[in-house]
């Protein structure tokens, strides 16, 4: 077990399950602080999810394996990574899963090498970090572990104390570095995320009192009561801005020599922005920002590599928003539905070339899914998203060797892209953020059509698609339009947040139509949601009869809880 020199295979098993019992106490608070007045959901969900994955890996592996223990924290953490907090904190535990396996002794230096592993690999997937976000916190921490086990009476408990208090000061600095930060007089939350490991590590190591779970949630306590995911509003959750001056973003993964990687990066630096590379023998996962769709693709042909399932996307004008979104908690369903035409699952799915594994929340959303023809549905969406182990096990399920994914939420994006590396079958995401995107796609989607035709057809699809959603304010705030009251009613756009607010559902709805619906449109798609009324979706098909006579209109129900009406205009 522990002493205060060594951390035991089965001393970091407690470890990592005190820190998933932390994430799960704070989750709340971290889901219901936002700049937006919705609820977001992110970082606390995403992250102890991550970490119940990880812990839950752990089942039946010897207590006292530490090289079993760190390849099951490992591959667990790969697994049931959600979201940009999870994807990013997978990597955090991987890395020093990774580390204390090679370093068995479990002493202070090892577990200063695995902070700085932890810390390295999260920088490496970043080719122009970002500072002011768990990225920063991380490099603090692993600097002050590192510093502290070089001197000579050194000892486990030192070490992490060192790293501990490192990582506090520079969680409190984050509004300093990052000026949304500081608008919103918040910290940032993946590094308050990170900073919960390392009251876990304290904990078991020396006793030090954990974080109470009932700390008050305001924007005064700055550190662990104000963690906040302002970085995945922002920018990604990897710690890469979000804001680009560049119009497409090219994503593939390519076969390339490791030896060969960094000139890759090299190459793409002087064409782009936004840039993530990660992977390792040989297979990586590239994506960026850039106005040279060809020079994005030629870098790696260059270097004798090969890029495949090649995505490309016409981005709109980054603005400073990423508006928050909120949908519901779990349905009372499996979070996976299979359709094949109504009633056939499993085996019975008929097969096709190509298939469609599509995210949503409503029970209006899964019928019409099925009906477009998608043969997996997972239950999900901003506040509950699906891990990769859910979506590569309904990818499994559907009777097709490739399969496209629609994320439908920018949270759910990076889960999805590792699904192709974990299966056999080939996989592409098409990039939709919404539900209206995602509509948009299916109606271009030929089941008989090979992937690359399917997925670059669907790509083509969503990127005249505007979309936008009504939802209800659980808080008063400030926004870029006006003052919000708790219980108004906001209108959001995609990619620009709250554009329209009223008290009544009836002015915000027709404001938002007004802002979306111009004279370029020629499809108004509205899906209607549990908590629609008749009067209102009545007042919508008017006002678009009224002022846009020559625009299509078509109403489907969606049955998604909270938002009462997604709107999609083409």
């Amino acid at each position: 077990m522990l002493t205060p020199e060594r951390l035991s295979a089965a001393g970091l098993r407690t470890l990592l399950g005190t820190y998933r019992d932390l994430l799960h106490q704070h989750a709340a608070r971290l889901n219901r602080l936002n700049v937006y007045p919705v609820p977001d959901g992110d970082t606390g969900t995403n992250m102890s999810r991550t970490l119940d994955a990880a812990v839950n890996a752990l089942d039946g592996v010897d207590a006292d394996d530490m090289a079993a223990t760190c390849d099951a924290v490992a591959h667990g953490s790969l697994m049931g990574a959600r979201g940009n907090s999870g994807v990013i904190l997978s990597q955090i535990l991987r890395g020093i899963a990774t580390t204390m396996k090679g370093q068995p002794d479990g002493g202070g230096a090892a577990f200063a090498s695995a902070l700085r592993a932890a810390s390295d690999g999260a920088d490496r997937a970043v080719l122009k970090p970002i500072e002011g976000t768990i990225l920063s916190v991380a490099r603090a921490a692993a600097d002050a572990a590192h510093s502290v086990a070089a001197e000579p009476d050194a000892s486990l408990a030192t070490v992490v104390a060192a790293a501990h208090e490192a990582a506090e000061a520079a969680l409190a600095a984050t509004p300093e570095q990052l000026p949304v930060l500081a608008e919103a007089g918040v910290v940032d939350a993946g590094g308050a995320g990170y900073l919960l490991l390392l009251d876990a590590a304290r904990y078991v190591v020396s006793g030090v009192e954990l974080p109470a779970a009932d700390e008050p949630a305001d924007a005064d306590n700055a550190l662990v009561g104000a963690q906040f995911d302002a970085v995945a509003h922002r920018h990604g959750g990897d710690g890469e801005l979000d804001v680009s001056e560049f119009r497409y973003e090219v994503m593939y993964l390519c076969d390339l020599a490791d030896a060969r990687i960094d000139e890759f990066k090299a190459a793409w630096g002087a064409i782009g922005d936004s840039i993530v590379v990660v992977g390792g023998d040989g297979l990586w996962n590239c994506h960026i920002h850039t106005n040279d769709i060809g020079g994005s693709i030629e870098a790696v042909l260059d270097l004798d590599g090969r890029p495949r399932q090649i995505r490309v996307t016409d981005l709109f004008e980054e603005v400073d928003e990423e508006h928050a979104k909120r949908e519901a908690e779990l349905l009372d369903t499996s979070p996976t539905h299979i359709n094949a035409g109504r009633g056939q699952a499993g085996a019975g799915l008929p097969p096709v070339t190509t298939a469609v594994v599509a995210v949503c929340l409503g029970d209006g959303l899964v019928e019409l899914f099925g009906q477009l023809g998608v043969q997996g549905v997972v239950t999900g969406g901003q506040t509950m998203n699906p891990s990769t182990q859910e979506l590569l096990d309904t990818v499994e399920h559907v009777n097709a060797d490739q399969v496209v994914i629609l994320p439908n939420n920018g949270n759910i994006i990076p889960v999805a892209e590792q699904v192709d590396a974990l299966t056999t079958k080939r996989v592409a995401v098409v990039p939709t953020r919404t539900i209206p995107q995602a509509l948009a796609a299916l109606v271009v989607y030929d089941p008989e059509a090979t992937l690359d035709a399917n997925a670059a057809g669907m790509v083509e699809s969503i990127d005249g698609v505007r979309s936008a959603e009504v939802t209800q304010a659980v808080r008063d705030t400030s926004t870029s339009v006006g003052e919000v009251a708790t219980g108004d009613w906001i209108g959001l756009i995609d990619r620009q947040g709250v554009v329209a607010v009223a008290a009544d559902l009836a002015a915000t709805v027709v404001d938002l139509l007004e802002r979306v619906v111009d004279e370029e449109v020629e499809l108004v798609t509205v899906i209607t949601g549990a908590d629609a009324d008749a009067a209102t979706t009545a007042l919508i098909t008017d006002w678009l009869d009224d002022r846009r006579a020559d625009v299509a209109v078509e109403v489907q129900h969606g049955g998604q809880p909270l938002y009462p009406y997604l709107v999609g205009a083409e």
